[in-house]
């Protein structure tokens, strides 16, 4: 577990380490929030938090890619390995994300299908299925 970073059974941890972004409970889901550029730089402390939400059983998670201005193969990455660790442990997971460049490496990634995205962070957590 990265230095800083807690668990707890209801899925409570420490904020995202840095610039890159925050994150918070609501209606019973922890939104991820990233900003900025997710990249290779940015891949070992997002995806270090990333490893920590992942871990709690039947844990239902947002991530929220409104607010992030260039997302290459490594965010790509992060969110596919988030996506195994949370369906591994009982959970759902949504992606937050109208952004016509990002949608495309989803595209270019063959995962556009595997991430249902949805434009709107209300939309997200108002989803029941997936």
């Amino acid at each position: 577990m990265a230095e800083g970073l807690t668990s707890t059974s209801s899925g409570l941890h420490a904020p995202l380490p840095g610039p890159y972004g925050r994150a918070y409970r609501t209606r019973g889901r922890t939104v991820v929030e990233l900003h900025g550029e997710v990249d290779i730089a940015a891949a070992k402390p997002i995806g270090a938090y990333l490893d920590v939400v992942t871990a709690v059983r039947g844990h239902h998670v947002v991530v929220d890619l409104t607010h992030v201005a260039f997302f290459d193969c490594s965010g790509l990455a992060l969110l596919c390995r988030a996506r195994r660790r949370i369906a591994e442990n009982g959970g759902r997971m949504w992606v937050v994300c109208d952004r016509p460049a990002i949608l495309r490496v989803f595209r270019a990634g063959a995962v556009l299908e595997v991430f249902r995205t949805l434009p709107t962070l209300d939309d997200a957590l108002a989803a029941e299925d997936w």
